[in-house]
């Protein structure tokens, strides 16, 4: 039986914790929403945190561990998990993204901890083979479990990697509410019309979010509502070529680069309609907030998306790398208000299943599971 007298001990592990980022924000927000009655949980960060996270992690009462790590290869200060491993004596090592899993299996197995949980974010699960390796002979074979986001990375866990089937467990994410949510009013920020028709994104501009085939189809949109707008909330390394593209599609003045905004909510609230283009994702937490603040979504229907995202009920799904398809289902939104409400209303009563706190109580069902068979 599972003791009483005393709480699970877990030391949640992320290369950084933040308040931006979808597996960074999960890590803190599990941390700080598990009941705490029944657990006590610590996080290991293994590089950095900034404020915002800090801050929550304090308010809830998890202690912190930063190793300081500064690049790939700094491992000495990986020997501070180790004494802490040994000193603390945890139930429970949860750990986050490849290098976490990777150095929390190695480390954790080494110092004896009695479960191990393995958490991966979702990759493409191609083109590198080394790391493929990794997860099916390494890390899941020294892990307890393999939390999967979605149906598709557990397939794909068990089909390309090698991992055990009855290892893998498939958690989606939840919606953590903005560290800054408001009631900023973005549309009077940009100078936008109440009425001008809004579609809106939030994403870190990296090349398989594909923004490229989001501002096709926006042209497309143009084409039809000549006065929609594309507002985009993000920064990263593709923002450059994105804003020269947008200039060569000639959508100056109908496309607003926000770059990076901690009021995601307050974004999403200002939109008619929410876009997601990606060529892969795990569990976006761009759906989640959307489903939220009740903006209709159309998405690429990839990865976790259909397992959260009813086509036509819930939100409008459409293929990969289609930017006709992603006009077509933004147009059908845009241009009928009365379905956009409906929709809107349907996401917000799903989203019930999909909160921090719905999240944390599946989690903590996993940690009760591993517990009392591993005292």
């Amino acid at each position: 039986m599972r003791h009483t007298a005393t709480r699970t001990r877990i030391l949640f592990m992320i290369d950084y914790a933040l308040s931006t980022g979808g597996a960074e924000r999960l890590a803190v927000g599990l941390a700080t929403h598990l009941p705490q009655d029944r657990f006590e949980p610590w996080m290991c960060v293994t590089r950095n945190a900034d404020a915002r996270a800090s801050a929550a992690l304090a308010d809830a009462g998890v202690r912190q561990v930063t190793l300081g790590r500064t690049a790939k290869w700094d491992v000495h200060r990986l020997s501070t998990l180790a004494r802490v491993l040994k000193a603390e004596r945890f139930d429970i090592l949860h750990t986050h993204k490849f290098g976490s899993n990777l150095w929390g299996a190695l480390i954790g197995s080494a110092c004896g901890i009695p479960a191990i949980v393995a958490h991966e974010h979702s990759w493409s699960y191609e083109g590198n083979p080394p790391r493929a390796w990794i997860d099916g002979n390494v890390i899941g074979r020294l892990a307890t479990r393999f939390v999967a986001v979605s149906r598709a990375d557990a397939d794909r866990m068990i089909r390309k990697e090698g991992v055990s089937a009855h290892k893998v467990t498939v958690i989606p994410n939840g919606y953590i509410p903005s560290p800054a949510s408001s009631n900023h009013d973005v549309r009077a920020e940009l100078g936008l019309d109440a009425n001008a028709p809004v579609i809106g994104i939030a994403a870190v501009l990296r090349p398989e979010k594909r923004i490229d085939l989001l501002l096709v189809a926006h042209a497309r949109v143009r084409s039809v509502v000549p006065e929609a707008k594309l507002v985009i909330a993000g920064d990263g390394e593709c923002r450059a070529a994105l804003e020269r593209q947008a200039r060569d599609l000639r959508l100056d003045g109908s496309v607003h680069f926000l770059g990076a905004r901690t009021d995601v909510d307050s974004v999403l609230r200002a939109a008619d309609v929410g876009a997601l283009s990606s060529d892969r994702e795990g569990s976006p937490l761009l759906v989640f907030e959307c489903m939220a603040n009740q903006t209709p979504l159309v998405a690429t229907a990839i990865g976790g998306v259909p397992d959260v995202v009813e086509d036509g009920r819930t939100g409008v799904l459409v293929p990969r790398r289609d930017p006709d398809a992603l006009a077509d289902g933004l147009i059908g939104l845009l241009t009928d208000p009365e379905r956009r409400a409906r929709m809107a209303a349907a996401a917000k009563d799903a989203l019930r299943g999909y909160t921090i706190d719905a999240t944390a109580g599946r989690f903590a069902a996993l940690y009760d599971s591993l517990v009392p068979a591993r005292r």
